[in-house]
Order: structure tokens, then C-alpha cells, then sequence
């Protein structure tokens, strides 16, 4: 295995393609969109959306065009940012399952290294209340404006750990405007910082602005006679059905303000003289809900291990280092985030337990395109868990979400997380849609009747759509693949015992 840290910058590939090195350590804002698929920005092509800032930052910077999402569901990607690991190694399977509080964080590592650093926006990996043991104060961060889960205009947010309270205004610029706060009392103390702002936009129920809506005025009849969709309502908070094209119009309202918002926060750290070290690496959580996805080339949605609900939009800016646009087709993960910043920082990552992200630093510098490992894919089946007397990790009473949404589950508006202990690891363990890409190739599994796999293989150079399966006629590079596959899931299951803490 290739190290996975550097302890300086690499300046020697394309050294005249790029400016001098900048002084001091870079800030570091991370961006992440809410079940924003791939195909969903100006710069992918799409016919009706209006992203202009993305579309810049594409047109200016580093465009990864095969970014995945560890997981196609958020909680479970969200937790690979933090950790630079599959989720399923800490029992994030799912939406509402927490991330264990002996995870190491990339905002433990860079505090290290003297970075100041904040969460804003939806966490979802725990409650945030000042009692979790998972809230992100207690997982590295000095200050955090955040949801236990997604939320719409004028937000409910809790001000690091209190009781919630309303934020007047569209969200995704309300906690742009805080995390601006934050960065300007960093640069007063000298101090470089790691931001993360996690919009609540564009999940679902969805709202808008008059302005934003008006862009989008034609798609309800545009998509008129097609199939209605199941969403949330924004008065009662449960179930009702949308045309498409109005429940679009919202939808593609909500990217159009998260994108302005990021706008807002590229001209302040213009203004500021903040622009030229600071990575600003914006990218999805995981790809488009089904049903709302009329205008992809990619198989899948969201839920799905096929494309369509992995591959999302990552763009990454850092002008004194990104001198001239670029674009890298190498495969690369929200899981690699944590060793990439790690590298360009000089902090050492955990040699305790295993990673499952590389280090990016050779494909910032444009002098790689090729993936050393492979990257695995896997939603843990949880009705595994079901009839099994499994301990919690957490004590109950701490898993309770604090922070109010629209969308009620069980007729209650706030969200609980839980997590388990596993002291005995089964066969059926090992189950669930699972996948791996080993650059061109993708194998896909899913569990078939009786337990037998149903087998894919994708060449993505020539198939990016994943039409045709060739596994037939290569056999041998699905055998291997398949042994690869099983021996990254035991690995797996080891974490999730909890080998890695010693236990």
C-alpha cells in the first residue's frame, strides 16, 4: 500500500502551470450539497439548471469528473468526510445512524496543526445538542450552527450544542453568513481554518425563493402528463403528491440559491485577500433522489450502487496552487478527503486502524490519473440486525436529536440516531448491494434469491451508462474482483466489532 500522508507540498509536477507557494497552510472550506446528483450543475450539462457559481468554479479550477460518494445515502457519507473510512467500519449504515465517538476526525487532525474549525448546516451523523457524545464539538470542532438532519427557509438550528432556535432567511445563505463570521474571527487571531458547510439544500420537501422560482416558471408545463412524485409537504409535514415539473421547479429553485450562496462566500474571500489559499472543495452527498433525476446519462439513483447513485459533482478551487482549469477523470471518493488534507497540512493520519481514502495530493498537482487501489461500495443490509440482541454503542438518552424539520417520521419532527455493538459476525453480515471500481472497471453484486449473487461487470470507459454487463466474457477479472471485494468486507466487519479501538 502507497503511503497514505506526505509531509510537504508537491510543487514539482507541473511547477509552471502553477503560481509560487503561498505562504502558511492552506484554509480549508468544504462544501456539501444534500442529494445533489451528478448530472445536476450547468457544467454537466444540464438542460434547465442554473448554477453559474459551480459552473466558475468548474471553468476555473479542478474539476473531478468521477467523484463518488462513499455511500449512496447521506448519513454514511457524510461520516467517510469526517473519518477518511467506510462507514460501515462504525455502524454508519443509514440515515440516522450515528458515527461512533472513538472515530478520528479531520477536524481532530488539522486542530493538531492549529486550525480553527467549524461545522454550519445539516450534521446528521448524531444529534448536535450539547449532550451527544457525537455532536461535533465532541468530534473536533470549536464552534458549530447545525441540524441533527436537512432544513428549509428560516431553519431551526442549534448555536453550538443550545436549544434550537429559528434563523430567519434561506438557509443555505444563513449558514454561509455564519460560517463568514467564523472565518473572519480566524483571520483576526492569525489562525488558519477548516470550515464545513453542509447545505440542507436540495433534499426534499423543497421551497424557494420568488426570484429562484421565477427562473424555473416553465417546467410544470414542460414536464406536463408525467408521473407524479411522492414527497413531503411543506404544510403538514407528511406525505402528498407533486406534479413533477412543479416539484422541479422548487428543486432546481433550491440548487440555484445554494449555488448563489456559495457565490456569496467566493466574493468575501476575494474581498478578504483569503482567495489564493484557500481550498474550497464543494461536492454531493450522494446522487438524485429516484424519480427527479429526468436528465442523466448514469444508471441509478440515489439508494442505488450503480452510478446514478454514487457519482456526484466535486469541484475543488485553490487558486495559488490550481493556477489553470483542469480536469482529472481519475476515480476518486469523499473517503480520500481526510488523507488529502492531512498531506497538504503535515498532520500525520491515524496508524491505528485502516483508511479507506488515498491521499489526492498527486491529482491536485495534475500528475496522476490513475487509481492505485480500488474503491469499495457497500449498503450494509440492515435487516441483518433485526431478531439479534445487539447492544447499543450509545446510550440511548444521548442519541436524541433536539432540532425540528418539516418532514415528520412517526408523527414526530425532530430525528433519533442509534448505532450497535457486533460481537459476533455472521454470513449474512456480508450482505447488501455492494460494489467495486478499479478505474474503467466496476463490479457491481447484489444479493439474488437463496443467496446467490447476482454478478456485473461494467467497463465505464466505454459504458459509463452501465448498460452492458460483461462479466461473461471476463470471467477472470470478476473472479479477482470478487475475492478483492470479500476481502475489503472482512476487513470491514473487523472495524465494525470494533477491532480498531482496541476492543
Amino acid at each position: 500500500m502507497r503511503s497514505l500522508f506526505i509531509t510537504s507540498f508537491l510543487f514539482v509536477a507541473l511547477a509552471g502551470c502553477r503560481q509560487a507557494p503561498p505562504a502558511g497552510p492552506p484554509n480549508i472550506i468544504l462544501l456539501l450539497g444534500d442529494d445533489h446528483g451528478w448530472e445536476e450543475t450547468g457544467y454537466n450539462g444540464h438542460p434547465h439548471l442554473h448554477t453559474p457559481v459551480l459552473d466558475a468554479m468548474a471553468a476555473s479550477g479542478l474539476r473531478l469528473d468521477r467523484f463518488y460518494a462513499a455511500h449512496p445515502t447521506c448519513s454514511p457519507t457524510r461520516a467517510s468526510i469526517l473519518t477518511g473510512r467506510h462507514p460501515n467500519r462504525y455502524g454508519t449504515f443509514t440515515p440516522n445512524y450515528s458515527i461512533r465517538p472513538e472515530e478520528i476526525t479531520i477536524a481532530d487532525l488539522l486542530g493538531e496543526a492549529g486550525y480553527v474549525r467549524g461545522h454550519f448546516g445539516k450534521w446528521h451523523v448524531g444529534p448536535v445538542d450539547a449532550a451527544s457524545p457525537t455532536n461535533p464539538g465532541a468530534m473536533g470542532f470549536d464552534e458549530w450552527l447545525s441540524h441533527d438532519n436537512f432544513f428549509e427557509l428560516d431553519p431551526a438550528l442549534s448555536d453550538n450544542g443550545g436549544p434550537p432556535r429559528v434563523y430567519p432567511g434561506e438557509s443555505s445563505m444563513v449558514i454561509v453568513d455564519r460560517a463568514i463570521q467564523f472565518i473572519t474571527s480566524a483571520r483576526d487571531q492569525g489562525r488558519p481554518f477548516l470550515a464545513l458547510i453542509w447545505f440542507g439544500s436540495p433534499h426534499e420537501p423543497y421551497s424557494g425563493l420568488p426570484e429562484d422560482l421565477a427562473l424555473y416558471d416553465d417546467l410544470p408545463a414542460r414536464f406536463a402528463g408525467r408521473d407524479s412524485l411522492t414527497l413531503t409537504s411543506n404544510e403538514t409535514g407528511l406525505n402528498t403528491r407533486r406534479a413533477l415539473g412543479e416539484a422541479l421547479r422548487e428543486r432546481y429553485a433550491e440548487i440555484t440559491a445554494m449555488d448563489r450562496a456559495i457565490g456569496g462566500l467566493r466574493e468575501f474571500l476575494g474581498e478578504e485577500g483569503l482567495r489564493d489559499n484557500t481550498i474550497v472543495w464543494y461536492m454531493g452527498d450522494n446522487g438524485t433522489p429516484p424519480g427527479e433525476s429526468v436528465d442523466t446519462p448514469l444508471r441509478g439513483a440515489k439508494g442505488d450502487v450503480y452510478e446514478g447513485g454514487i457519482r456526484v459533482p466535486a469541484v475543488v478551487e485553490w487558486p495559488a496552487h490550481i493556477a489553470l482549469p483542469r480536469t482529472s477523470a481519475m476515480p476518486a471518493v469523499t473517503s480520500d478527503i481526510l488523507p488529502t488534507l492531512a498531506a497538504l497540512t503535515g498532520v500525520a493520519v491515524p496508524s491505528s486502524r485502516p483508511l479507506d481514502g488515498r491521499d489526492l495530493g498527486p491529482v491536485l498537482d495534475g500528475a496522476l490519473d490513475a487509481r492505485a487501489d480500488p474503491i469499495f461500495f457497500w449498503q450494509y443490509d440492515t435487516r441483518q440486525i433485526a431478531g439479534r440482541d445487539l447492544e447499543p454503542w450509545i446510550d440511548p438518552a444521548f442519541q436524541q436529536g433536539t432540532t425540528p424539520l418539516v418532514k415528520l417520521m412517526n408523527g414526530v419532527a425532530t430525528r433519533n440516531f442509534t448505532n450497535y455493538r457486533f460481537q459476533e459476525i455472521t454470513a449474512g453480515d456480508y450482505r447488501g448491494p455492494r460494489a467495486m471500481v478499479d478505474n474503467r472497471y466496476k463490479l457491481v453484486v447484489q444479493d439474488g434469491p437463496e443467496g446467490t449473487p447476482l454478478v456485473e461487470l461494467f467497463d465505464l470507459n466505454a459504458d459509463p451508462g452501465e448498460v452492458v454487463n460483461i462479466a461473461e466474457r471476463d470471467s477472470a477479472r470478476v473472479a479477482t474482483m470478487l475475492t478483492g471485494l470479500e476481502t475489503w468486507q472482512s476487513s470491514t466487519l473487523q472495524s465494525l466489532a470494533g477491532a480498531d479501538y482496541g476492543q
